[in-house]
C-alpha cells in the first residue's frame, strides 16, 4: 500500500474531543486531495478514559482512518510509532499534529505551499496558548539549540509540522538509541543542519477547551531537564547523522 498523504497523531485521554478531531481532519483529507490515498494515523498511547472505545466506533465508519492502540509510551514514543507506521505504508507525504484540537486544519495549506521548497517545514505558534510554565520552557529550549548547535528554530518541538516521506524515513533512522523523550526536536534540530530550509511559518494555536494537559509543575521540570541532557549528548554524534541523512 502507498499513501499520497498521511496525518499523524498521538492520543491520550481525549475522549471530550477525539470525535470531532477525528471527523475535522479525516474531513480534510478527503477534501483537500480528492481521488488521493489518504490516511489519519491515531496512535492511542494507553488511553484510561473512553479515547479507546470511540477511536474503535469510529475505525470501521471512517475509511481513511487507522487507529493503532499501544500501552503507554508517551507523548514522543507514540509520534515516533506513527511515523514508523506512515513510512511503513509508503506514505509520500507525512504531517504531524495533536490530538488536542488547539490547531486548524486550514493551516496545513500554508505549509503544503513550500512543499517543493523544503523536505521539512514547520509551523510556529505565534500566540501560544499554554501555560507559563511551558511557554518559559519553550523560550529556554529555543537559546539551548542554537548555544548547543549553532542554529535558531523558533518552535523545535511543535507538532505541526509537514515532511517528505523519504526524508523522513532517512530522519527516524538516524535518532538516538534509546529514544529521546521528545523526538521532533532532535527531528527538528537534524532536518536543519542537513540543510533544509525550516520554515517557521506563524499559524494559529486555540486555548485547549477539554481534557488536561499530562506533564505538569514538578514533572514538567524533571522531564525537561532529562530533554536538555538529551540535546547536549547529541551534540557528539551529530555531524555522523547528518552526513548520512545528506548521502544518496
Amino acid at each position: 500500500m502507498s499513501l499520497y498523504f498521511s496525518i499523524v497523531m498521538p492520543a491520550y485521554n481525549e475522549e471530550e474531543c477525539i470525535e470531532q478531531v477525528v471527523t475535522m481532519w479525516t474531513s480534510f483529507l478527503k477534501n483537500t486531495f480528492p481521488g488521493k490515498e489518504t490516511k489519519l494515523i491515531v496512535i492511542n498511547d494507553g488511553s484510561k478514559d473512553g479515547t479507546k472505545v470511540l477511536l474503535d466506533g469510529l475505525a470501521p465508519k471512517i475509511d481513511n482512518l487507522l487507529v493503532v492502540h499501544q500501552p503507554n509510551g508517551g507523548h514522543g514514543n507514540a509520534v515516533v510509532n506513527g511515523y514508523k507506521k506512515a513510512a511503513e505504508l509508503n506514505s509520500e507525504w507525512v504531517f504531524q499534529t495533536d490530538s488536542d484540537d488547539q490547531f486548524v486544519t486550514e493551516d496545513v495549506l500554508k505549509l503544503w505551499e513550500k512543499r517543493n521548497d523544503s523536505n521539512f517545514v514547520m509551523g510556529y505558534r505565534q500566540i501560544r496558548y499554554d501555560a507559563p510554565a511551558r511557554l518559559v520552557i519553550t523560550r529556554i529550549l529555543k537559546y539551548t539549540i542554537f548555544f548547543a548547535y549553532g542554529t535558531f528554530i523558533n518552535d523545535a518541538n511543535i507538532p505541526f509540522r509537514l515532511i517528505k516521506g523519504s526524508f523522513l524515513k532517512k530522519l527516524l533512522a538516524q535518532l538516538p538509541n534509546p529514544e529521546p523523550f521528545a523526538p521532533n526536536i532532535f527531528l527538528a534540530v537534524m532536518a536543519k543542519k542537513a540543510g533544509e530550509n525550516t520554515f517557521d511559518i506563524p499559524i494559529t494555536h486555540k486555548e485547549r477547551l477539554t481534557g488536561t494537559v499530562s506533564i505538569l509543575r514538578w514533572k514538567l521540570l524533571k522531564v525537561c531537564i532529562q530533554s536538555f541532557k538529551e540535546l547536549l549528548r547529541f551534540r557528539l554524534d551529530l555531524n555522523g547523522k547528518v552526513k548520512a541523512i545528506k548521502a544518496k
